[in-house]
């Protein structure tokens, strides 16, 4: 019985860092929609390191990370972000979460493109009880004949 007692207590911690994750992840794409830099930097952990799909093979901090959503801000007039089959996995003070992501929204000139699916892998550490991406994580899969990234793909 204290065994059954015992995991089911870590059962529901488990499923409340979850969530907790779940809800970190869920404010990035408010701050994304809110083109909220500062509510982005909440986010992420000060040395964040993110391999996106754009140059530079990565970056390095929350000032490279901001500076390359400050890119995607000046492009898009209106910004729409979306996860799908989302998975997160929890240990005691480290998590990660993959799953699919959607940046889609309206250019300056009006165009409403549909945007591309992505693969998205994010690395979480748990800082004074607060879960922080540390690490991210971004790719399209690549033709390997042709050299060139599969962007027409949906999950």
């Amino acid at each position: 019985m204290k065994t059954q007692n015992s995991f089911r207590e870590h059962g529901d911690t488990v499923n409340a860092e979850e969530a907790a994750i779940r809800r970190r992840l869920d404010t990035l794409t408010d701050g994304l929609r809110a083109k909220d830099l500062e509510a982005l930097r909440q986010g992420y952990t000060t040395d964040v390191v993110s391999f996106d799909v754009e140059p530079p093979l990565q970056h390095a901090g929350v000032a490279a990370k901001l500076d390359n959503w400050a890119k995607v801000f000046r492009i898009f007039h209106e910004v729409d972000y979306e996860f799908r089959d989302l998975r997160v996995t929890v240990g005691a003070d480290v998590a990660f979460a993959h799953g699919f992501g959607r940046l889609r929204g309206t250019l300056g000139d009006g165009t409403v493109t549909p945007g591309m699916w992505v693969r998205a892998t994010f690395g979480l550490r748990k800082i004074d009880g607060v879960w922080l991406i540390a690490h991210d994580q971004v790719s399209v899969p690549l033709d390997i004949v042709g050299g060139t990234g599969v962007v027409d793909l949906e999950p």
